[in-house]
């Protein structure tokens, strides 16, 4: 076993075994962004027509809001999981690293937390989506409209 070279100094260290974990992770938000994508563009084109109550309508359906929940979810966790890959192979410098990857855990996780809360709020709309309707329609009327 040489200790001066390069090969000596890192043999019976093993590897660090977690960067297959984390590219497995990146196939299967992938192939996830994939389906719920395909998903989404399918749902969307099939409506019948984009007004605001027909959209809110297939929004707030059970099936929906649970796709679009994941949606969101695999989408940051991807952008996470890629950009963590970017910066820890470009950001050489221990605390420059540190501190992108957590400004990058907290814009990925806040804007995921942001999404969420909006999918949230569409579905605590739909329980009183006549009331929705209604502030749509005087608001409609009060610019002038139909």
């Amino acid at each position: 076993m040489g200790n001066g070279t390069s090969i000596g100094r890192v043999r019976g260290h093993g590897s660090a075994h977690s960067g297959s974990h984390h590219w497995l992770l990146q196939r299967y938000t992938a192939i996830g962004n994939l389906f719920l994508g395909l998903w989404l563009v399918f749902s969307l084109v099939t409506l019948p027509d984009y007004t605001y109550p027909t959209v809110m309508k297939w929004a707030t359906a059970p099936l929906s809001l649970t796709f679009l929940a994941l949606f969101v979810i695999s989408t940051f966790w991807h952008a996470r999981l890629g950009l963590q890959v970017v910066v820890e192979d470009y950001v050489h410098e221990p605390a420059n690293k540190f501190a992108a990857v957590a400004a990058l855990n907290f814009a990925a996780f806040g804007g995921a937390a942001a999404c969420l809360f909006y999918i949230a709020r569409m579905a605590m709309l739909a329980s009183g989506q006549e009331t929705a309707a209604g502030i749509m329609q005087q608001l409609q009327q009060s610019m002038g409209g139909r």
